[in-house]
């Protein structure tokens, strides 16, 4: 069974092989959708909404598996984070292995909560002199 949450209103868009398309309306932001909806991302060949997906997953530390994509570089060197794979099934092969072992440690740099409110200092009256 195949589901596809499309960016757009209508349900003709989607690829031949969705059973079941799910219109969004919200373009892009559907992207936050897909990813979480997974436990891996295989990211193929793609443009901007593809690189936002890519983003999402491994700021919340979901495997990406890549096919034909983007290349990441951090401090000169190609970045490790995403997996590249030979072809299609090498991709699948991939990501059910890494679905299966659960999540990496999280990358995003900002804690996901608010820190506790901290409570103003108490001001005294000035003393008088004598």
């Amino acid at each position: 069974m195949t589901i596809g949450i499309l960016p757009d209103n209508n349900p003709a868009d989607a690829n031949p092989h969705i059973l079941i398309p799910i219109c969004t309306g919200m373009g892009y932001a559907r992207n936050i959708i897909v990813v979480k909806s997974g436990r891996a991302v295989i990211a193929i060949e793609g443009a901007y909404g593809t690189l936002s997906g890519i983003a999402h997953a491994l700021g919340d530390g979901i495997p990406v598996i890549g096919l034909d994509t983007w290349e990441f570089k951090g401090k000169g060197r190609i970045n490790i984070k995403l997996l590249p794979a030979a072809d299609p099934a090498d991709a699948v092969a991939k990501a059910l292995a890494l679905a299966r072992t659960g999540r990496q440690k999280r990358l995003a740099p900002f804690p996901t909560t608010t820190p506790p409110k901290q409570k103003a200092p108490i001001r005294t009256k000035p003393t008088k002199k004598a």
